[in-house]
């Protein structure tokens, strides 16, 4: 796992910050590999065999145990640019609302490889992060044959993030045992291979909270104006739009997070 998160580390300052559609199974984006195409979710169009193990993952929603003792850092580099790094969101709201934190919201895509390459520098930077801060992944939601969003949040209702989610990004991109656009069947048989209940999984994936944090996910990127992953917006109201580099991202966040610290 350290080699492969080295990899992803050495190429993603070349990589563009965005996908904006899903890749043909054929030609899926590879996080070791420089894509610089810029596109929006589509849909999926093939299912996946099960496939083998998968190294466990860091849960996206869990929160650093020292992050609420990390101090308040100030933001290096340069401040960022109205309209050139971040957009203001009209009448944005944050997707979690939690009292007395700072939102910070990735909307992201299993199959981007992109987002593969963002993950792990995201992970190192959570893990930096105040306590005033809150970090929220949340799958896009564009398109109903798209399983990984219902997958995601199956395994988030089930507090199985941990197993999953980074275990997901490298069966696609780096181990290449899950295709870009399997379906919920072949999603659910590789999490069985991670210990997860197969059966109680596949009825999660229909439930009435999965169904409810999709249609919230949706909304939520609807009206950030989200139409590429991975996209970062901040407290529901800075989408970040800009970044030489998926680092340069994260700075900007940086920077957006400290107006939002000031303003309040």
């Amino acid at each position: 796992m350290k080699i492969r998160h080295t990899l992803l580390l050495m190429l993603a300052p070349v990589l563009l910050m965005a996908c904006s559609q899903q890749p043909d199974p054929a030609a899926a984006p590879d996080a070791t590999a420089a894509t610089p195409a810029q596109t929006a979710p589509a849909a999926p169009a093939a299912d996946a065999a099960p496939v083998g193990d998968a190294a466990a993952p860091t849960d996206p929603q869990a929160e650093s145990p020292a992050a609420n003792s990390n101090p308040v850092v100030a933001p290096q580099g340069p401040a960022p640019v109205a309209g050139t790094d971040f957009v203001e969101i009209q009448g944005g709201q944050p997707f979690a609302n939690a009292s007395g934190q700072i939102e910070v919201a990735e909307v992201f895509a299993y199959w981007c490889g992109h987002c593969a390459a963002f993950e792990p520098l995201v992970n190192a930077w959570k893990a930096r992060l105040p306590g005033d801060v809150n970090f929220v992944a949340l799958p896009a939601v564009f398109d109903e044959s798209d399983s990984f969003p219902r997958a995601f949040f199956a395994s988030e209702t089930m507090g199985t993030l941990a197993r999953t989610h980074d275990a997901t990004f490298n069966a696609i991109h780096i181990e290449k045992k899950l295709r870009p656009n399997a379906d919920a069947a072949a999603i659910a048989a590789f999490y069985g291979t991670l210990g997860i209940d197969q059966a109680r999984f596949t009825s999660t994936m229909q439930s009435f909270a999965v169904n409810a944090n999709l249609g919230r996910a949706r909304q939520f990127a609807v009206r950030s104006g989200v139409n590429a992953t991975p996209t970062i917006i901040v407290n529901g109201k800075y989408r970040v739009i800009g970044g030489k580099s998926l680092e340069d991202i994260l700075r900007i966040t940086d920077h957006l997070v400290a107006m939002e610290r000031a303003a309040q």
